[in-house]
């Protein structure tokens, strides 16, 4: 069956850094034409009640599965875990979601605050208040405030040359952590992009396969193999570790809205005319909407 780019399975809403609600992006999702989505806020399961609910009443609604990234670090590096088809209602899934926006809010402060000891920036108290009430606000909301009053350029220049530069001595949530909540709650969890560390970090060769080896050793099952930022040659060395180490993959845009030049849909897949196998059995896996 050809599926070309009619699944993406990493899509992001208002409910995180997404410009998008959750009622927008399903607007978005079938006017792309995908057959197939899932939507996977960091550190929030929020949206997908909203989306369950929404795609239930609406006939037309394209399938849909429950999804979430977070992020976490150990001596390895930083990952972003995305997890897949878990009960959003679940207790395990709920409780990794909550420390991990706890870390985050407090990134948050940090970075405020570190802007302003670091470069003098601050902004009205009335706009910290708005940002700090959103649900996951993040390094993008913090940087488009420093556009908006006149700090940077643009919001990747304040993220490059400000908000980046701020060390922050912060707590962070470990991969058995993470991993756990996901298969605890029924879930499926999958490296998100796996050559991509922090920031620009590009991760390759031993190094890549060591962290798969020790992600798949805490339950890993499955690579983002298909992903808008990879090369052929990216996705080709991603696919050769889930062969090496039996695991599922999947295709994912990571559609931010107008904060990414992103489109749904956009994951690879049209570079292939079937369905790859392990996509395939990743799909089989997961309790569809």
């Amino acid at each position: 069956m050809a599926y070309a780019n009619t699944i993406d399975l990493h899509m992001h809403s208002t409910v995180s850094d997404g410009t998008d609600t959750p009622g927008q992006l399903l607007d978005r999702v079938k006017a792309a034409g995908l057959t197939l989505f899932a939507l996977t806020d960091h550190d929030a399961v929020k949206g997908c009640h909203l989306l369950r609910q929404r795609c239930a009443q609406d006939t037309d609604a394209p399938r849909f599965v429950c999804g979430v990234e977070l992020s976490c670090r150990d001596e390895g590096g930083k990952y972003h875990i995305l997890g897949y088809g878990f009960d959003p209602d679940a207790e395990p899934i709920n409780r990794v979601v909550a420390h991990s926006h706890r870390l985050r809010m407090e990134k948050v402060q940090g970075r405020l605050s570190g802007l302003k000891t670091e470069f003098g920036v601050s902004f009205p108290p009335e706009e910290v208040d708005t940002l700090l009430a959103m649900d996951n606000p993040g390094k993008p909301h913090i940087g488009n405030l420093m556009v908006k009053y006149g700090f940077a350029p643009t919001k990747e220049v304040a993220i490059r040359d400000f908000i980046d530069r701020i060390h922050l001595h912060s707590e962070h949530i470990r991969p058995p952590e993470v991993i756990s909540g996901i298969l605890d709650s029924g879930g499926i969890p999958v490296l998100a992009h796996p050559v991509y560390g922090s920031g620009d970090q590009l991760i390759l060769g031993d190094e890549l396969a060591e962290r798969v080896r020790h992600l798949t050793a805490l339950g890993l099952r499955g690579l983002e193999a298909y992903y808008s930022g990879f090369t052929e040659k990216l996705r080709g060395m991603v696919l050769a570790l889930a062969d090496a180490f039996d695991l599922y993959v999947t295709a994912g845009s990571d559609y931010h809205g107008s904060n990414k030049m992103v489109t749904p849909g956009d994951t690879g897949l049209a570079d292939v005319a079937d369905l790859p196998d392990r996509l395939r059995r990743f799909l089989d896996a997961l309790p569809l909407s």
